[in-house]
């Protein structure tokens, strides 16, 4: 699901960032989020809750107002190729005369590379700001006056942050709620601060608070370092790779992995390592800060290495590789140790063309547990795959060339996730798919027009199922239950007519695109079925995309009223009303409507969402000028929400102020 998830957080910014080409506008009203280990801040911080920070906001807009004030902004650059940013330079000639782009850095280099007039230096925060945002972060609200005597401790701790806000924010965060004078003497005297560093190195600030963390928690942390700066995670997506190399347990058997990840991930986010981190529910969305994904990096030291077209040399001791260039694989370069656990390709696009190369890592890293070969072109899987029965992932997704795999494959009886999505050469699914009973997370693509039914009620163990581009499918599933499976993906197979709800039972996740054919509106031929389903309907997240014909939303969604928490409604031409059941689900977070023009009308009792955070609506002229701020009939009804965006206001209307609130 992690590419799909993706796609729709891309979407979504998508239409907050195009505010001066669409005209939206996110209206951010509270910029506090809650997890379960605290309040947290989201990657849209009202201007009101910044601390410090008012002479430098002031001089750089008075740098920036000029006759033009149109402008564009890129945050946090780090690429030094100069070539690149010659090429850049061309391609943005074409803007305004007076149009401006504002771009951030940390590498005076780039600065002075990229910079067509002085640069402007934000020093570092002042120490009476740091202390400021240090007790914000370290003590709920009022608390840090019972306890002085911390906050003494917590001055000299904030000198040696050195004015960074990062820095600042991850030490408290890492305190916070603890009150042992112990541990907060032991960050102001640890010995790491007396490492020679730069002016503006941080590392050990970090550091200190990566120390902090119990040990479950730093190891896990570590394998972050193997995807590159600015990766957008899913909680799905680390979480395969955590319990495929054995790091979370259920100390009782009885708590679901997942769930245990997914509070790993709750707790780093509480001690701000995770940013723009989104709940859709089911699943979580984030990114690493660059100066964490550092972090990362130095505590993985030599046991996961990345390899690029600079790599000359991986340790013998390397247990996880990860490779994001395609010229970066020299035959020799690989070590000959057996002790190698995760061979990774994350970047799209970049992949393996060698089936020799496949042959000898297959041959050598007998204990693999992990193997990602996404986006790669080799034409055939040998049967010595069968030799890794240590394998718990097997990701062939997106592989052009590939028509066929072994039947040996079926004899990997550890695997937990195969992966053949976008595979769209493959023309048969291997037989004997039933005998892998561990797997928990199969993705598909096949020319097949009928798939065996008992082979997929065999996987009692199969949480995730996913149907791309398979194209010749009519019927998905049907007759026997999946009573493990929460979570289905069916997206562009144009001949599926049904998707049988009512025979999975712990269904918490759909998401249903580009299925031109299909009914959804049925499900079922018996109606008594249909209406159990509707009653027992556990949804959380819902994502439907282009029904050209739909007029009404299917009436199973009634079911989910009580669960739902995301509702993703895109490209549906001719939906004229929302079901008043909407205005019931009481735990809904987000609801993003878009590409629906003949949509007028919200429910009316949408202030019972008390819950809903994130509203977005785009490609819908008449609701959003309904929904408008400052003008519209619904702004009242809509005033609770926290994040707001609307697309296409009236064309002699002016674009939302950024800072304007709704109330």
């Amino acid at each position: 699901m992690a590419r799909q998830i993706k796609d729709i957080r891309d979407r979504l910014d998508k239409v907050a960032a195009d505010g001066n080409k669409f005209g939206l506008e996110r209206v951010d009203v509270d910029p506090r989020l809650s997890v379960q280990m605290r309040e947290m801040t989201h990657s849209h911080v009202h201007a009101l809750d910044v601390i410090g920070r008012e002479n430098e906001r002031e001089e750089i807009i008075q740098l920036l107002m000029q006759p033009h004030p149109r402008g564009d902004a890129d945050d946090d650059i780090w690429n030094e190729d100069r070539a690149k940013w010659i090429q850049l330079k061309d391609l943005i000639k074409v803007g305004a005369v007076g149009s401006k782009i504002l771009v951030t850095t940390r590498n005076n280099s780039i600065a002075s590379m990229m910079g067509t007039v002085p640069s402007y230096v934000l020093e570092g925060l002042s120490l009476e700001n740091c202390l400021s945002l240090f007790v914000k972060w370290a003590f709920k609200e009022g608390e840090e006056e019972k306890y002085s005597n911390l906050t003494e401790i917590g001055k000299e701790i904030v000198k040696k942050c050195r004015g960074v806000p990062l820095a600042v924010r991850t030490l408290g965060s890492s305190l916070f709620s603890k009150f042992d004078l112990d541990k907060w003497k032991f960050v102001r005297d640890s010995d790491i601060w007396s490492i020679r560093q730069n002016r503006d190195d941080i590392l050990p600030a970090l550091k200190l608070s990566y120390d902090q963390m119990p040990f479950h928690l730093r190891h896990c942390f570590a394998y972050f370092s193997l995807y590159p700066k600015d990766f957008g995670f899913t909680s799905v997506q680390i979480t395969k790779l955590w319990t495929a190399l054995g790091l979370i347990h259920s100390q009782d058997g009885s708590q679901k992995l997942e769930n245990i990840a997914n509070e790993y991930i709750d707790e780093l986010h509480s001690r701000s390592f995770l940013q723009d981190f989104e709940d859709f529910g089911h699943f979580y969305y984030f990114k690493l800060h660059d100066l964490v994904h550092d972090l990362s990096l130095y505590v993985a030291k030599e046991e996961c290495v990345v390899v690029d077209s600079q790599t000359r040399n991986i340790p013998e001791q390397v247990r996880h590789l990860s490779i994001v260039e395609n010229n970066s694989l020299a035959h020799a370069l690989f070590p000959k140790s057996s002790s190698v656990r995760t061979i990774l390709f994350p970047i799209e696009g970049v992949g393996l063309d060698s089936e020799t190369v496949l042959d000898t890592w297959v041959s050598r890293y007998k204990y693999l547990r992990v193997l990602g070969l996404s986006d790669s072109s080799f034409e055939a899987l040998s049967n010595s795959i069968a030799k890794l029965e240590h394998l718990r992932v097997l990701n062939l997704s997106n592989n052009c060339k590939i028509k066929g795999l072994p039947p040996s494959i079926c004899k990997l009886q550890n695997l937990q996730v195969l992966s053949l999505s976008g595979c769209k050469k493959l023309e048969t699914l291997p037989k004997g798919l039933g005998k892998l009973i561990n797997l928990r997370q199969l993705y598909i693509t096949t020319n097949q027009s009928v798939l065996s039914l008992d082979e997929l009620a065999s996987l009692s163990n199969l949480q995730t199922l996913s149907f791309e581009y398979c194209n010749n499918l009519q019927h998905l599933i049907g007759g026997k239950q999946l009573t493990s499976l929460e979570a289905l993906i069916v997206q562009s197979c144009g001949s599926l007519v049904l998707i049988p709800l009512d025979i999975l039972p712990k269904l918490e996740a759909l998401l249903v695109t580009g299925c031109g054919r299909l009914k959804l509106s049925e499900h079922s031929e018996n109606h008594e079925i249909m209406a159990l389903t509707i009653n027992k309907l556990r949804l959380k997240f819902l994502h439907l995309e282009y029904f050209p014909r739909l007029e009404t939303l299917p009436e199973w969604i009634e079911g989910a009223a009580e669960t739902l928490q995301t509702l993703i409604i895109i490209n549906f031409p001719e939906l004229w009303m929302l079901p008043e059941s909407l205005t019931r689900m009481t735990h809904l977070k987000m609801l993003h409507i878009s590409n629906c023009p003949q949509l007028y009308y919200l429910p009316s009792g949408m202030k019972r969402l008390t819950t809903l955070g994130t509203l977005t609506i785009d490609g819908c002229p008449v609701l959003g000028r309904k929904c408008h701020p400052k003008s519209g009939e619904y702004r009242h009804m809509i005033a609770h929400i926290k994040r707001i965006s609307i697309g296409e206001p009236k064309e002699d209307e002016e674009p939302f102020s950024q800072n304007e609130s709704i109330n």
